[in-house]
């Protein structure tokens, strides 16, 4: 589930629970429910959060990040050494 969606939901409970809460009824029954509301958006998205990390995907990005990690140090050190020698002031003839 995107979290765009979760949040429009979790927003929709909130304004339904509002509008109730301007009818005469029991406070404290709003309150439950609005809790009920947070603690089911947030176990899924919980949820949703782990199955998109576990997924084969994000472990083949990882893999290849961790491959890929010392490569893009060294060129950032050799970019580095390039750019320094660029910078080296000419001697004076």
């Amino acid at each position: 589930m995107k979290a765009s969606l979760l949040l429009a939901l979790v927003c929709t409970a909130v304004l339904v629970a509002g509008a109730r809460a301007d009818a005469p009824g029991e406070p404290e029954t709003l309150v439950r429910k609005v809790q009920e509301y947070t603690q089911k958006a947030t176990a899924m998205a919980k949820t949703a959060l782990s199955m998109v990390q576990e997924s084969d995907a994000a472990q083949q990005a990882r893999q290849w990040l961790a491959d890929n990690a010392d490569l893009a140090k060294q060129r950032l050190v050799w970019l580095k050494e390039q750019l320094l020698e660029f910078w080296k002031p000419m001697p004076a003839a």
